[in-house]
């Protein structure tokens, strides 16, 4: 491990608050550091992290070109299979040559229209939500507004009746726990039954609208197709559990991350209240300032070199979006929250052909939950210290109590 990465430690409870004075020490001592936890590099400059998302050197995967062994890597343990398998069908893992076809099939399901279609219904979630939240008086902005309003939206696009919804959020959180630094084998058994389980489920939905197709999501991949191409079953599943995945999680954790940066910066949460159409900047700078993925993982499918360090065939680089987003190469003073800031190249939803097929969705939930607490809340504030959620990887508090 180089010294520079021993000021990375992702289990630190004091590094997972504030991880931006580790991520400083990082830039300043190189390009590429070798943290041995973890068997990976660490990239934390903005420019390389932004190349590396677009070097097909770089990939998700590595099994479309080679056999574990030939990777140098151990095979996933067969009992993980059904998680493995539901996470290496979706677009997040897929590689070329089949990467490009269902990511074209599910665009033309997943199309701006449909985005279209769904703000009324995103606006009239989160004033619903936004009436709970307000009627008390305040409570848990995260519990009540955060959490529920993305679930909500997913499950209104794939067509997930509302009486089968209770079970989406823990299915989620089982599953995106896998995606943490070194999970345990506890975290992985909860991830493997939250596969089968909600696997199951997706694959009777898919079938009742095969018999009967609907206005949903659904129904759409169901009948997109180029001549012979179409999704199978298992790129329809894997395709709903990642919109489902990405989408609850990113958008919790943005909604909670960004409150709390406002309250923190009392001033630019005025300025944003006396203007609201600074909103769309401040989104963006959110977004950036405090973005609710940190770390994004690719295999070196083809030796490569980082600032004169030579990363070779077989090793794994974890792309610090945190970092990035707080480069001073990149940004004019990137520890200021300035919600009019103009250039903002962040890579809050990655770049390159993963790029979130999402980013649209979740900017129209977060305009709407802001739009509605700004008009609604105008003296909204935190009552409390919130609690963060264990994990590095994807950034977020536990619950943030307001008072309005």
């Amino acid at each position: 491990m180089t010294e520079a990465a021993a000021a990375f430690d992702p289990w630190d409870p004091g590094f997972a608050a504030d991880p931006y004075p580790a991520y400083a020490e990082l830039r300043e001592r190189g390009r590429a550091h070798y943290f041995a936890p973890t068997d990976q590099w660490l990239i934390p400059h903005h420019d390389d992290v932004r190349a590396l998302l677009t070097d097909r050197r770089l990939g998700r995967s590595y099994t479309h070109r080679f056999s574990h062994e030939e990777f140098g890597r151990p095979a996933p343990p067969p009992e993980y299979e059904p998680f493995f398998t539901l996470d290496g069908n979706g677009l997040l893992d897929l590689e070329p040559p089949a990467h490009p076809r269902v990511r074209r099939l599910v665009s033309q399901a997943f199309t701006p229209r449909t985005v279209d279609r769904l703000e009324p219904v995103v606006r009239r979630l989160a004033a619903g939500l936004v009436d709970g939240l307000l009627a008390d008086g305040g409570g848990d902005l995260i519990a009540e507004v955060a959490e529920p309003l993305p679930v909500a939206v997913i499950a209104e696009l794939l067509g997930v009746p509302p009486a089968d919804r209770r079970p989406l959020r823990p299915w989620s959180a089982d599953i995106c726990a896998m995606y943490e630094l070194n999970p345990s084998p506890e975290t992985a058994r909860r991830a493997v039954r939250a596969s089968v389980e909600f696997s199951a489920y997706l694959r009777e939905l898919i079938a009742a609208r095969r018999a009967a197709p609907g206005d949903d999501l659904i129904s759409a991949m169901i009948a997109a197709h180029d001549a012979e191409d179409r999704l199978t079953e298992q790129e329809m599943v894997s395709t709903c559990v990642l919109l489902l995945n990405a989408g609850h999680e990113a958008s919790v954790n943005a909604t909670g991350n960004s409150w709390w940066a406002l309250f923190q910066h009392p001033g630019q949460l005025a300025a944003l209240r006396a203007d609201p159409t600074l909103l769309p900047t401040a989104i963006e700078e959110l977004l950036r300032y405090d973005g609710p993925l940190h770390l994004f993982e690719r295999w070196v499918l083809d030796g490569i070199e980082v600032g004169g360090t030579h990363i070779p065939r077989g090793s794994e680089v974890a792309l610090l979006f945190g970092s990035a987003n707080h480069d001073p190469a990149r940004f004019a003073a990137p520890t200021r929250l300035d919600l009019s800031r103009p250039d903002n190249p962040h890579l809050s939803f990655g770049a390159g052909i993963h790029y979130c097929l999402g980013a649209p969705l979740a900017r129209v939930e977060l305009r709407a939950v802001f739009e509605e607490l700004l008009r609604r809340a105008p003296r909204l504030r935190a009552v409390a210290e919130p609690p963060r959620k264990p994990g590095f990887v994807q950034r977020g508090l536990r619950e943030l109590r307001v008072e309005a």
